[in-house]
């Protein structure tokens, strides 16, 4: 049972909420599940003795392949960048590439962020994106890192699983999907043409939205082939930049996108 604070383990763990790499901090036992699920390789878990003993504990110890770290709950409280982990947390090696895990074949949505600074609205749009079934999720320069620990719970696992690509310009992303030049859809909130079917199935798409208030960058803007502005009814200017995305995305699939 590890019961200081000092231990190297628990100093360690608290430096993943200040920087972003390889590692991911995974909090609570759903994203834990999930982590387990998909397969990711499990540096360590660490739970608490009243979670261990709960029944929800057990069949999730039951899962791993060794025995986790006790640590007392507060401790284990005061680990985690959520208001509570919920008796459990675990690190997971998640290494983040960039546009080579885009994959090049003809067809399908990519997800484009365009400056997502919002670690939490960028893991409720990969949550929207692999409901609406996008082939990857693209970061670009600026966007928050994916391993954010409130990125990972936003996502509800999604983070995990879907192809991530990080710090991709739209050349980048163009060069990736050669021969197959893609049509860019840049999602505006004033000044955009309806959503309407943009191109045939076996044209890959990119769907490009930005960061709330700043909108696209000039680069993005430069790309785009349509803009998109979503009708909107009453005194309402704007939406949330996820319910937007789901919106969208949801026109694109109706068409057979």
């Amino acid at each position: 049972m590890i019961e200081s604070r000092n231990n190297e383990t628990l100093k360690a763990i608290r430096r993943l909420r200040r920087r972003q790499g390889d590692q991911a901090l995974l909090e609570g036992p759903h994203l834990v599940g999930e982590a387990l699920d998909a397969g990711l390789p499990l540096e360590s878990v660490l739970v608490s003795e009243p979670f261990a003993g709960s029944d929800a504990g057990r069949r999730l110890l039951a899962r791993l392949p060794r025995p986790p770290l006790r640590v007392e709950a507060d401790l284990l409280a005061g680990l985690a960048d959520a208001d509570s982990p919920r008796g459990c947390l675990a690190v997971a090696r998640l290494p983040r590439l960039g546009v080579e895990t885009v994959s090049a074949g003809s067809g399908g949505v990519h997800l484009y962020l365009d400056g997502v600074q919002d670690p939490g609205n960028l893991g409720a749009l990969a949550r929207v994106g692999e409901a609406l079934a996008v082939r990857s999720l693209v970061l670009g320069p600026g966007c928050a890192h994916p391993n954010h620990p409130r990125a990972l719970r936003a996502s509800a696992g999604s983070l995990l699983r879907l192809p991530i690509a990080v710090g991709v310009t739209p050349d980048d992303l163009d060069r990736r999907l050669e021969p197959h030049r893609p049509v860019w859809v840049a999602l505006a909130a004033h000044g955009g043409s309806l959503p309407a079917p943009p191109a045939a199935a076996a044209t890959p798409l990119v769907l490009a939205l930005g960061a709330e208030g700043p909108g696209l960058s000039a680069a993005v803007e430069r790309r785009a082939d349509l803009r998109w502005t979503l009708p909107l009814a009453g005194p309402v200017e704007s939406l949330n930049v996820t319910v937007a995305a789901a919106l969208a995305l949801w026109e694109l699939r109706r068409h057979g996108a």
